[in-house]
């Protein structure tokens, strides 16, 4: 079976690319492999850069896991969860590189991330949980609230609403748009870039920038995964 996640440190930087050979879905075993990722880049790089296969950067979670219900499906929610509080609190940059499609969840890694990069195409960014049924969980409307435009909040999480490259950047899902053809490179760029900025206080703005979010979501996240279900 291929590897879920490569990560390979180099100039400083670790580079997660993300690859289940299908949709890039989070499932419990991309989520350990993800925190695996994570590990060496805090420990061993200045930097995160998260890449997606061509076309795909995540169709979000795993919609088999989703459908067992129960606590299967509502830990892998808190999983995913606890992902992005990582990712929103890590000590290093966290750079997403969205190579395609990003929905659900991966949306959500985009906006846990620390700048996002998106290549440009017609490719599938939002929330889309509303549209197949599911409940936005409490902890999603946190990062939805923090780093989406106010015009677009609304019809992003609460109708749904899907958008391509440029207009996930106006909305808030990205923040620069290249061509497909330098989107590695450009992020790579970004990410040598950041990976210079002195530890200790890039990690306590980002605290102090989004501490009170967090603590929020982390607060209630019992209570969230206990109200949620699929409908």
């Amino acid at each position: 079976m291929a590897e879920i996640l490569r990560t390979v440190v180099e100039d400083n930087v670790a580079l997660l690319r993300f690859d289940d050979g299908k949709a890039n879905t989070v499932s419990p075993a991309s989520l350990e492999a993800l925190n695996r990722g994570l590990d060496r880049a805090e420990q061993e790089a200045g930097a995160a850069l998260l890449i997606g296969r061509a076309g795909r950067f995540s169709a979000g979670f795993d919609l088999g896991t989703l459908r067992e219900g129960g606590d299967v499906a509502r830990n892998l929610v808190r999983g995913g969860a606890q992902l992005l509080l990582r990712m929103s609190e890590a000590p290093v940059p966290v750079i997403a590189a969205c190579s395609g499609h990003a929905l659900g969840m991966g949306a959500l890694l985009l906006l846990a991330s620390d700048l996002r990069i998106g290549a440009r195409g017609a490719f599938k960014i939002g929330l889309n949980e509303v549209g197949i049924g599911m409940v936005l969980p409490d902890f999603a409307v946190g990062f939805a609230r923090e780093r989406l435009s106010l015009r677009h909040r609304v019809r992003a999480a609460g109708l749904a609403e899907i958008y391509q490259a440029e207009g996930a950047r106006d909305a808030g899902f990205l923040d620069l748009v290249v061509a497909p053809e330098v989107l590695l490179d450009t992020a790579r760029d970004q990410a040598r870039r950041l990976a210079m900025l002195p530890r200790k206080a890039f990690r306590e703005t980002k605290r102090r920038l989004r501490g009170d979010m967090l603590r929020q979501i982390r607060s209630g996240l019992q209570d969230d995964m206990a109200s949620w279900q699929i409908h």
